[in-house]
């Protein structure tokens, strides 16, 4: 990326960048035709619409009933081989809506930071909100349906059916783009990396849902806890309620639990996310070291080290550089360090947009690095409602949606919560990340993020960004 300077000017190029977001988010020079219902399933979706059929549903069982507990190693196995039996048009699909979500995440990553503090950072997943919205869209009708088919990146070009996507394809294209991450660490002899995505579907007792609407859901979210409590009477006692059930079945300690239920709400849709990386070749240091939050303030954390040839980018005018560290045969870490006192909203901003993984891979260059980090343990949790509500769009997700296929009972959607945890930590191996430095190799160039830095989680195969992360301090919860 080529930039023209710092200060005025990089806070110019931060404002024309998200500008650009703000004018283009929903238009895309694109061929999406591969997620689009075909002419012969609009002619079947007509004929079931004017005979509505009755469907089949069923009650959510009270949220003090007994549950599994969600199963991370079988979730694993499940999109290990989803990614192996993709065809040629699952990976187009997959790119197509991997391209939508990282723009739309992009969007909501800059909405995120002006309605909250970014005291403590922030942790975003693109494709964890992407699936959030497209299992409502999945779940809509009418106005609705085309209100989030439009913020998803697609608007409908006319009402006919053609021009819809269909929910279904784009959640199976999520899961490959799941798989796709998961599936190349152990191919190429990386450590394991773990995605887990549970979806929990909290209901005022009596409520039916729809069969058809939890089976299509399942692609992105192979585990689905729909669940029945009283919103009304204490809604304090119910988030209560909810946090305990979730702490039960997952074991995650996740950031942001829920701390009350808006009244009137007959229906909660939260989407949790766990992922575990873990850095092969990197070694956790003997004792904690110091991160600067500020030029004033240190704090003591666990950092990891490794040693090796990075692709490495940086340019003196845009003030800050990047490290990409393989996590796997198609994943990486992507590190962005200021330089200096650097402003990271600047930075941010400039990063943190849908051309710049695109400009850097053009003037990427090999360097031998002596590379070391925090290991990192990030919780989030927002609901989408309010981050909405800076994009000019806090009605589309409010109380009078039409989720005519979740259930035939007119819903009030109390909160789209979308909550994860984030897990960075040192390998137990003792193998490279990459080719360790040899004698014939230049010095190693010491590289250390002691102080405020972004990073993204990015898989090449798909383009997809799965994880955007801003650290402050690595002690606080996000």
């Amino acid at each position: 990326m080529i930039l023209t300077g710092t200060g005025l000017k990089a806070t110019i190029l931060c404002l024309l960048a998200w500008a650009g977001l703000a004018a283009g988010d929903r238009v895309y020079i694109h061929p999406f035709h591969l997620l689009f219902y075909p002419k012969s399933s609009c002619i079947l979706m007509e004929k079931s619409i004017a005979e509505r059929p009755k469907e089949s549903t069923f009650t959510p069982v009270p949220v003090q009933a007994k549950s599994s507990p969600v199963n991370e190693a079988a979730l694993y196995e499940q999109l290990v081989l989803a990614a192996e039996q993709l065809t040629t048009e699952d990976r187009q699909r997959a790119t197509q809506v991997a391209m939508m979500a990282n723009f739309l995440g992009l969007r909501l990553y800059k909405a995120l930071s002006e309605v909250g503090s970014t005291a403590s950072g922030i942790t975003l997943s693109p494709t964890a909100v992407f699936g959030t919205l497209a299992s409502l869209y999945l779940g809509a009708w009418d106005t609705t349906a085309s209100e989030l088919q439009a913020l998803l990146g697609v608007p409908m070009q006319d009402q006919g059916c053609t021009s819809r996507l269909d929910g279904h394809k784009v959640l199976s294209a999520l899961k490959a783009i799941q798989g796709l991450l998961v599936a190349q660490g152990e191919a190429s002899g990386q450590a394991r990396l773990l995605l887990s995505t549970v979806v929990g579907m909290f209901t005022v007792p009596g409520l039916h849902l729809k069969r058809s609407f939890m089976l299509g859901l399942a692609p992105f979210a192979p585990v689905i806890f729909p669940r029945s409590l009283d919103l009304s009477t204490d809604p304090n006692h119910a988030a209560e309620k909810i946090n305990t059930f979730l702490k039960a079945v997952t074991g995650w300690k996740i950031g942001g639990p829920l701390a009350g239920v808006r009244p009137g709400s007959t229906l909660l849709f939260n989407t949790y996310v766990h992922f575990q990386g873990r850095m092969k070749g990197f070694s956790l240091l003997a004792g904690p070291q110091k991160f600067w939050v500020d030029n004033s303030t240190a704090v003591s954390v666990p950092m990891m080290s490794g040693s090796g040839t990075f692709q490495h980018w940086s340019n003196p005018q845009s003030n800050f550089s990047a490290i990409h560290v393989p996590m796997g045969k198609s994943a990486t870490l992507l590190l962005i360090q200021p330089h200096g006192a650097s402003n990271l909203d600047q930075i941010m901003c400039l990063a943190f947009h849908h051309d710049f993984l695109v400009k850097m891979n053009k003037n990427l260059s090999s360097r031998a690095m002596h590379l070391t980090f925090p290991q990192l343990e990030l919780r989030a949790s927002y609901d989408l409602q309010e981050v909405l509500t800076g994009t000019k769009l806090s009605a589309l997700l409010g109380t009078e949606v039409n989720l005519d296929r979740i259930s035939d009972t007119s819903l009030r959607v109390g909160e789209v919560r979308n909550s994860l945890l984030f897990e960075l930590k040192a390998d137990d191996g003792k193998q490279p990340v990459v080719s360790t430095r040899q004698p014939s190799m230049p010095e190693a160039l010491e590289v250390t993020l002691n102080s405020p830095f972004l990073f993204a989680i990015y898989e090449k195969e798909a383009d997809a960004l799965h994880f955007l992360g801003r650290v402050d301090n690595p002690l606080s919860a996000v």
